[in-house]
């Protein structure tokens, strides 16, 4: 297992989401960041490596520039990967140019701009044979590996319901007006695409419930809506959802429910049980059984499954959160990406979110919009 080395495209000093990364990237000791076209200003770009610590002649002004010349640098020296992690409008282009030019790519949600660019992309991975990674972190949690291990043994019997929420009230008021940019970008839908709170934490809710079913969405009926003020996307919705085995589902998601932090939740119902997992207290899996009384099991704890146990870095009781499955991505990716680059083939059992985790999150969006669109009507994904 080597070190791999990590080009940055946006992420500069001052953004959320590029800490994020970064901090994430490094946990395991498995990557290091080398070059970055960090914003779209070189004099920005300059600054932002300089307080990373990375030299001057490996910050670029442009994404474009950065591959250009990172390809043509020894292979010894130049990046092996490329983080995105930029607007949701920014997405398709450095990610095509890197593929292209020989490098693997590990992506923000959701994945581009337009399904057609989704769709276009995923040809561009499977034509160049690079590994695409995308961060839907939270599949990152050792409690969701084992919500998803306990339905695939199935210990839980048939799944028949599945409720999943994501809420947030960081958008109750016109936040995007003040000059906050995390808001201004995402009520943009030439920068955010077709879906608001819909594209930010939809997608999220979404492909926790197929990743830990391992059931895809085949039908939906949405009701979206733009409760803000002068907003054009939507900052709130509830969709009603119907997987392939016939299971049934809801999902709401919010961005102006007033007082909530992050409350991602989800909880899925079985012939033999059910399992209940919040994001807010992730380190607990509440279990309820047909025949039993109910139990909790936590990561590393007595009684804990292997899936959930092999994510686990620290001792039982010591609290894991966001950083840290944010981390689980990217070791996951940093592992298949090593084992490429030994010259073997793609690994058929790699734990993470992939380019068809992504065009599936597209299609979730579009088929969402046009649900609402026609009065909640049934839609196909």
């Amino acid at each position: 297992m080597t070190r791999l080395k990590m080009g940055m495209v946006g992420g500069g000093i001052g953004s959320f989401i590029g800490d994020v990364h970064r901090k994430a990237a490094s946990i395991d000791g498995m990557i290091d960041l080398v070059c970055g076209a960090f914003s779209s200003s070189e004099e920005k770009s300059i600054a932002s490596a300089e307080a990373l610590g990375i030299p001057k002649n490996r910050a670029y002004g442009s994404f474009e520039q950065m591959i250009k010349a990172e390809a043509q640098l020894p292979e010894a020296e130049r990046m092996d990967f490329v983080a995105i992690v930029t607007p949701n409008h920014m997405h398709f282009p450095p990610a095509k140019m890197a593929l292209e030019q020989g490098f693997h790519v590990i992506c923000d949600k959701p994945v581009t701009l337009t399904l057609d660019e989704a769709i276009a992309l995923e040809k561009i991975v499977r034509s160049t044979g690079k590994v695409f990674a995308l961060t839907h972190n939270y599949t990152g949690y050792p409690m969701v590996k084992q919500a998803k291990a306990m339905i695939a043994k199935g210990d839980l019997g048939t799944i028949r319901k599945i409720n999943v929420q994501y809420l947030q009230g960081w958008l109750a008021t016109s936040l995007e007006k003040t000059g906050q940019k995390q808001a201004a970008w995402r009520v943009d839908p030439k920068k955010s695409g077709i879906g608001g709170a819909l594209g930010d934490i939809g997608t999220h809710a979404e492909n926790l419930a197929e990743y830990i079913t391992g059931l895809r969405i085949e039908e939906l009926a949405a009701d979206v809506t733009a409760f803000g003020e002068g907003r054009i996307l939507d900052d709130d919705g509830n969709v009603l959802l119907r997987f392939e085995n016939g299971a049934k589902g809801t999902m709401t998601f919010s961005q102006i429910a007033t007082g909530e932090e992050n409350n991602l939740g989800i909880r899925i119902y079985g012939t033999k049980g059910s399992v209940a997992w919040y994001q807010e207290n992730p380190n607990e899996l509440v279990v309820r059984w047909l025949d039993k009384p109910k139990q909790i099991f936590t990561p590393g704890g007595n009684g804990g499954y292997p899936e959930a146990s092999e994510y686990t870095r620290i001792p039982a009781g010591h609290p894991e959160g966001y950083l840290e499955a944010f981390a689980t991505i990217y070791r996951s990716f940093a592992k298949e990406v090593n084992q490429i680059k030994a010259g073997k083939s793609p690994s058929t059992s790699a734990d993470f979110p992939t380019i068809k985790d992504g065009v599936r999150g597209m299609k979730f969006i579009y088929a969402a919009v046009e649900s609402s669109k026609n009065n909640a009507t049934w839609i196909k994904i």
